[in-house]
């Protein structure tokens, strides 16, 4: 999921095209819309109607994130190659972390009690019910998830035992920026678009060869994840060091999007991966004619859609909502997840952020 605020630098005259205008594009919206889709896909699992719509193989969102991941890629290379290791490491972790951290407090101290009051009539042994507040906020503190429940709610839903099924991705998320952050200690990654090309190369062809690799790694779930995450992250960072010599073209954009469908659907196991750097391509071009509200580009509401979204409906369903079937739900998760979202950007996000800018 791409989850910076970064703005790409202007490029002057590549071969093809022009480059992307860090003033005038709609990131913002796309990645907002995105969240969303990612929020609606949840509802299928939360009110217990199945898989939701999917396509591949892959449901709507796990295709969310892939484009967040490819805009991810594209931006944060960008960020890494204009900046020293110092600031750069400074602002990742100004922008994952503060707000992660919050939404883990909030998950334990506000969710959580009052779905524990509805299943069980009282907070009586809520701190020290495995699994406790406390601990659920500790041991998830490194963005590897690996307590989903906190004092055994949510229970007596369809989708019981999990608060958030969405934070899990900023782990590998944060990964990239560090596999970023190494290769551009590389003289020429920086002077060459090509060691970026090798690994995104590379990457395909390791998740192109999962099920041979999968028994040596004891089908090791993380490395299976960051194996199908990766090529997403790194196709955006193809496009981005491609960016001097190949801009932002109103024909290649749509060539883009059909070569991109192409390797989905005719490369079975790993066309998405393949497709990646067309995927990163075709969000970016349609970010410059698809119209964004003033208020979307001013604020960056997409993160904390992302990380509030889950915990929302999995307590609209604690409620009886999910009896409302996936339409009514998504409506209702979506009108209480957005205000959360703007509270998120406009007392944590964006106030860090810019502390972050200014002390680096």
């Amino acid at each position: 999921m791409s989850l910076s605020t970064l703005r790409p630098t202007v490029i002057s005259s590549p071969v093809l095209g022009r480059p992307l205008d860090p003033r005038a594009n709609s990131l913002n919206l796309i990645r907002l819309v995105l969240a969303l889709a990612v929020l609606f896909a949840h509802s299928w699992h939360i009110v217990g109607a199945g898989h939701g719509p999917t396509f591949q193989g892959e449901n709507l969102g796990g295709w969310a994130v892939a484009g967040f991941f490819g805009i991810s890629g594209y931006l944060i290379t960008a960020s890494r190659f204009g900046n020293r290791i110092g600031p750069y490491l400074v602002h990742r972790v100004a922008r994952i972390f503060p707000a992660f951290i919050v939404c883990l407090v909030v998950m334990a101290f506000v969710f959580a009690p009052v779905a524990y009051l509805v299943q069980r009539g009282s907070l009586d042994g809520f701190m020290s019910t495995p699994t406790t507040p406390l601990n659920s906020v500790f041991a998830n503190l490194s963005l590897r998830i690996v307590s989903y429940d906190v004092a055994g709610t949510p229970a007596g839903v369809p989708y019981p035992g999990a608060w958030n099924g969405s934070l899990w991705t900023l782990y590998f998320e944060f990964m990239c920026y560090l596999l970023v952050a190494l290769l551009g200690f590389l003289p020429m990654v920086r002077k060459s678009p090509w060691p970026i090309i090798a690994a995104f190369i590379l990457s395909v062809l390791l998740w192109a060869n999962m099920e041979m690799l999968r028994p040596l790694m004891q089908s090791n779930t993380d490395f299976e994840l960051a194996a199908r995450l990766i090529p997403y992250f790194l196709g955006g960072a193809v496009v981005q060091v491609l960016s001097p010599r190949i801009g932002i073209h109103r024909v290649a954009g749509p060539v883009a999007v059909l070569i991109a469908a192409a390797f989905i659907v005719w490369v079975p196991g790993f066309g998405g991966q393949l497709a990646a750097p067309f995927i990163a391509y075709s969000l970016l071009w349609i970010s410059t004619w698809l119209p964004q509200p003033v208020i979307v580009s001013k604020h960056d509401i997409s993160y904390g859609a992302y990380i509030y979204a889950f915990p929302v409906q999995q307590m609209l369903a604690v409620f009886g909502a999910h009896h409302w079937g996936v339409w009514w739900f998504t409506l209702a998760a979506t009108l209480l997840t957005v205000p959360l979202a703007a509270a998120s950007w406009r007392l944590l996000e964006r106030p860090i952020m810019r502390r972050a800018k200014k002390s680096a």
